[in-house]
């Protein structure tokens, strides 16, 4: 495991090419050719058909449609009622991944691709599998083969439509002529981590906000009165800080890599942390503490010592779209319902991405509109 700004520098952009993305574990196993764990040129073509619909140029275009999902979800909400986070944010984030890059409507599929989905997560998170590879997991066959059959599902019904106007993620792998398979792949891994990644920040946020009733009031007072709220993005910022959904990085080293600590030879398993980065107290003032107006004024920390997205030519292909969605999704949220959080405690879990566990249980209440 390494860590810090000058070990990110190396993995992700000086020495990337010592590493690579595709490895021996069920991650590799459950997407196979997916733009995320797939090398050289194979991934840049992959990357380039997807870059398109996730522009920052194209954000704008989905602020509707994100609205419209969020206020779908919370029209279940009733005042009293004690809610999870956890659990509402991965509806929301759900209904959004499945519209903007499928122009899919998720709504009824939900009770249908809620388990599959939840063990898809499962099985590609940390686990005694690390230690012992081929040891049987079972429980797993029948729901991937369900998520699958609903992917396929969607492509053949895509192939057949009069092609739109607009035209998404989806559409463009087809017009590229990749197979189904291999669009399931991609389609696989853009489900997972842009879902997986935006409900463990909207959690987290919420949490911290929880815990800190101060910084909540202010960001709703902000939110109430400004179009766009400076404090609510250093929250989200500082959210990504403390508990970065994907916390870690994992390579396989095809060449010796060099250390300050040591070397790491070829043939290794390697993590580099962004979590541990994250919280270095010889970067980070009060390192361990929420403290959103770090992030007031610009960072005066090294280059590659916050790297919620990774970073370099391999960021994350979504992170404008996701900080984009939390803003959109968490000034709604925070503008109809007040939220009183219950004080049980919470604990990272380190899955596919790292949640807080067992959840964020917040007693919500509707506010009332504001003329």
């Amino acid at each position: 495991v390494v860590f810090g700004p000058e070990a990110n520098r190396k993995v992700l952009v000086t020495e990337r090419d010592k590493v690579l993305w595709r490895n021996t574990d069920p991650v590799t196993d459950l997407l196979d050719r997916g733009v995320l764990i797939v090398d050289g040129d194979e991934h840049d073509h992959y990357r380039k058909l997807m870059e398109p619909s996730l522009h920052p140029s194209t954000l704008s275009g989905y602020t509707d449609m994100m609205i419209r999902h969020t206020d779908r979800v919370t029209a279940e909400w009733r005042d009293g009622d004690v809610v999870d986070m956890l659990v509402e944010s991965r509806k929301i984030a759900l209904l959004i991944i499945i519209d903007a890059l499928f122009s899919r409507d998720a709504w009824d599929d939900i009770p249908r691709i809620w388990t599959p989905i939840l063990k898809a997560i499962e099985y590609i998170s940390p686990g005694a599998w690390i230690i012992w590879r081929k040891m049987p997991r079972f429980g797993f066959r029948k729901p991937l083969r369900e998520l699958d059959a609903y992917l396929f599902e969607i492509i053949q019904e895509k192939r057949k439509k009069k092609k739109e106007e607009k035209t998404d993620l989806l559409q463009h792998l087809i017009d590229a002529g990749l197979t189904d398979k291999v669009i399931r792949d991609q389609m696989l891994t853009m489900l997972i981590a842009g879902h997986d990644t935006s409900t463990a920040l909207l959690a987290w946020a919420f949490a911290l906000l929880g815990q800190h009733p101060e910084i909540h009031q202010r960001v709703v007072d902000e939110v109430d009165s400004m179009e766009r709220s400076p404090l609510l993005d250093q929250v989200i910022k500082e959210s990504l800080r403390l508990y970065p959904p994907i916390h870690i990085g994992n390579r396989r080293v095809a060449e010796e890599m060099e250390f300050t600590e040591g070397n790491v030879p070829a043939g290794e398993r390697m993590f580099y942390s962004i979590y541990l980065t994250h919280r270095d107290p010889e970067i980070w003032e009060n390192a361990e503490s929420f403290c959103p107006e770090r992030f007031a004024h610009g960072r005066k920390t090294p280059p590659f010592s916050y790297v919620p997205f990774g970073g370099g030519p391999r960021a994350c292909i979504g992170a404008a779209f996701g900080q984009a969605e939390a803003r959109i999704v968490m000034a709604r949220l925070l503008k109809n319902f007040t939220f009183e959080f219950t004080n049980h405690p919470i604990h990272p879990h380190m899955g596919a991405t790292l949640e807080p566990r067992p959840g964020v249980m917040m007693k919500i209440k509707k506010r009332p509109v504001v003329e």
